[in-house]
């Protein structure tokens, strides 16, 4: 097919060059020695989390390798495969994908010589070797982590059985296994975390690689593609603010581009883009919970993830959290970031849409507001919000507990649901939370004017004079740097708020006539719960 005359940001399924505007996915593969793996007649193993590039890189580098003429390759999802988790089943719908693949490509479609599920696979993948002598055949597998249990140990042992009889006409060459997990932490966790011995069924892996997301200049390099078929040029402010929301995610940067360019502006309108322009689109996206976000909320579901995100929340300090089994596993799915040693959600997008999917059931059932929450001139009366919600907290908080599934974080989520039920629509909420910080910072805008609000903890073993010392020091760091980002300059002028929730054990904590407070100091307005 022809190139389109205007290309387009993509946001569904593979990228191609000639529909779409894209920087090439190699370049950004870490740690990957590409021509070694077809030269030396290499099995490696590629994961990274969903729509960062892996398929889009896979099925180019299946055509590079074809063009050149020395090997023949072959993209395979085995996705079919998800719905069987065992090896009766699993494997023949593999060996269907196979088929599948080859046919979408123009290549000899393999037939197996046996129904024996434990070595259909080898069957048919012997066969299709010798189907394309005199040239090697080089296989790279997507979604393998779609596999479960005895299925994906079936589905490693067979080709592990091939590897050694590997060659031209005899059995693949070189194999890729792509996912989000690392083949090894996958085999790791289903032994219940012990490590791999020798006899592990996958042990002629030469090397786990990843791909990571853009950086800054990448950006840059992806919006000037559109400018020189357009003209359309982009505000540097515009672009910064991309980098900041998504930290070089690729899914969210082509969202936010897209949305930009044929929905906030007509896609045949190729005024400038502004920073106005992507705020507008980074709050349709979220209101608007595309399956990419949907798919990320979703993982909330998981123990595992709710464990991680928890201590996040409410900035818990864990010295293990990092090495843990959890953490690395949310890093899989690109859920999570461990800049410099600050263990975070992974950008602003993501801690946006966590924030709000866990809190939403709270939300939906908070009553509506029959108090006065807003000033004459339109802005919010943050004064008796808040004292509203500290009624709500001292009448509520304890049923609602019952049945929250984070326990730790329930204050945030609750106060967070509160404010959210407020402002939507009118307003909005900038969260920023991390494990060791020991607070939850929220920044609400509503009709141009923002009020700052920190979260703290009071735990056993802690006094609430040395809680609100240390709440009072972060909050003005807090503010300075916020109002800095913003290009602010009275930010003495933002309200600032601290609310210190006692959450210390029943015999420790003070009754609620004496917990529920409310005074001025250094210009910060302490709220005690």
């Amino acid at each position: 097919m022809p190139k389109r005359p205007i290309r387009f940001f993509n946001t569904t399924g593979p990228c191609n060059p000639d529909d779409h505007y894209m920087l090439p996915p190699a370049e950004r593969l870490q740690g990957a020695q590409l021509h070694r793996y077809v030269r030396d007649e290499l099995y490696w193993s590629l994961h990274a989390p969903r729509q960062t590039g892996k398929t889009t890189f896979l099925q180019s580098w299946a055509k590079e390798i074809n063009a050149g003429g020395k090997a023949v390759a072959c993209y395979v999802s085995v996705e079919r495969c998800q719905p069987f988790h065992d090896v009766e089943r699993a494997m023949p719908e593999a060996c269907v994908a196979i088929q599948e693949w080859a046919a979408n490509a123009g290549l000899p479609v393999p037939k197996t010589n046996t129904d024996e599920p434990g070595s259909v696979l080898s069957s048919i993948l012997i066969n299709w070797a010798g189907l394309v002598v005199p040239q090697p055949l080089i296989v790279l597998f997507d979604e393998v982590d779609v596999l479960e249990n005895d299925a994906m140990i079936s589905f490693l042992r067979q080709l592990r059985g091939g590897f050694a009889s590997r060659g031209v006409g005899k059995f693949p060459v070189s194999i890729a296994l792509v996912g989000m997990h690392d083949l090894e932490d996958w085999l790791i966790s289903i032994k219940g975390g012990k490590a791999l011995n020798p006899g592990s069924p996958f042990n002629i892996k030469e090397r786990s690689v990843t791909i990571s997301n853009f950086v800054k200049k990448d950006i840059v390099h992806l919006f000037a593609q559109r400018t020189e078929e357009t003209g359309q040029q982009i505000e540097p402010a515009a672009l910064d603010y991309v980098w900041e929301q998504s930290q070089g995610q690729p899914w969210i940067v082509n969202n936010l581009f897209k949305r930009a360019t044929m929905e906030i502006l007509d896609e045949e309108d190729y005024q400038t883009v502004t920073l106005a322009h992507i705020q507008q689109a980074r709050e349709q996206m979220i209101l608007d919970r595309e399956t990419h976000l949907k798919s990320v909320a979703f993982r909330m579901e998981l123990p595992r993830v709710r464990n991680v995100v928890e201590k996040l929340l409410t900035g818990e300090v864990d010295i293990n959290l990092a090495q843990s089994e959890n953490f690395r596993f949310c890093l899989d799915l690109g859920l999570v970031a461990n800049n410099h040693g600050e263990m975070s959600i992974a950008n602003p997008i993501y801690r946006e849409v966590l924030a709000r999917d866990i809190s939403y059931g709270a939300q939906v059932m908070m009553p509506k507001p029959t108090f006065r929450w807003q000033k004459p001139d339109g802005s919010l009366d943050m004064d008796s919000l808040l004292k509203e919600f500290q009624g709500f907290w001292q009448e509520n908080s304890e049923i609602w507990e019952e049945n929250a599934n984070y326990t730790e974080a329930f204050p945030h989520l609750l106060l967070m649901a509160f404010l959210q039920r407020i402002t939507n629509g009118s307003g909005r909420i900038e969260r920023e939370y991390a494990a060791g910080r020991k607070r939850m910072d929220l920044a609400i805008e509503y009709n141009g004017k923002w009020n700052i609000i920190e979260i703290k903890l009071l735990r056993d073993r802690q006094t609430f004079d040395k809680v609100k010392a240390e709440g009072l020091k972060q909050i003005i760091g807090y503010r300075d740097s916020f109002s800095s980002s913003l290009r602010m300059k009275d930010s003495e002028k933002i309200p600032c708020y601290l609310i210190i929730f006692d959450r210390r054990s029943e015999d420790k904590k003070s009754p609620w006539e004496q917990r529920i407070t409310w005074n001025a100091e250094g210009g910060v307005t302490v709220i005690g719960c």
